[in-house]
């Protein structure tokens, strides 16, 4: 039972310190509201994705399968993330690019969740969850950064 007992408080722990870590975070950002303030201006959708770290489900998503000529910009402050000419079909179910426009408002941070050793991908504007970035991308880069529709907006032109 004791065993029980500090296994238990070494997950609280943690997850108070990770929660501690991200409302020191949340004060960095150019962009800073509550998640009232969120709530307002996303769906629940997107504020699942961006705000609690979310991911939609495969192939379901408005950006996944979209061949127009763009921009994406972050749902939640509008920074500019990715254009379409570095979008390639990753056979995901998620919108995939090799590069994102500029490393201005793209931030990469570890990501030990689910027991996995990831590294997520967050807009250094407005700290938004956007996706993952893995190494197993096309030329010239070699990344696959992979992104939830929900957290990007989408501009022709």
């Amino acid at each position: 039972m004791k065993k029980i007992f500090l296994f238990s408080c070494l997950i609280t722990s943690i997850a108070l310190t990770s929660c501690a870590q991200k409302q020191q975070e949340q004060q960095k950002f150019a962009v800073a509201k509550t998640d009232a303030e969120w709530k307002k201006i996303l769906t629940p959708e997107q504020f699942d994705v961006t705000r609690n770290e979310g991911t939609e489900r495969a192939f379901t998503g408005i950006y996944w399968d979209n061949h127009e000529k763009g921009t994406y910009y972050c749902v939640c402050c509008g920074a500019p993330l990715f254009s379409s000419n570095t979008k390639f079909e990753s056979g995901t179910g998620w919108p995939s690019f090799y590069a994102p426009l500029g490393n201005k408002y793209i931030g990469v941070r570890s990501d030990n969740s689910l027991g996995m050793e990831r590294d997520e991908v967050y807009c250094k504007n407005c700290g938004a969850h956007l996706g993952h970035v893995f190494n197993d991308g096309p030329k010239p880069t070699g990344l696959r950064y992979c992104m939830n529709s929900a957290a990007l907006n989408f501009k022709k032109g």
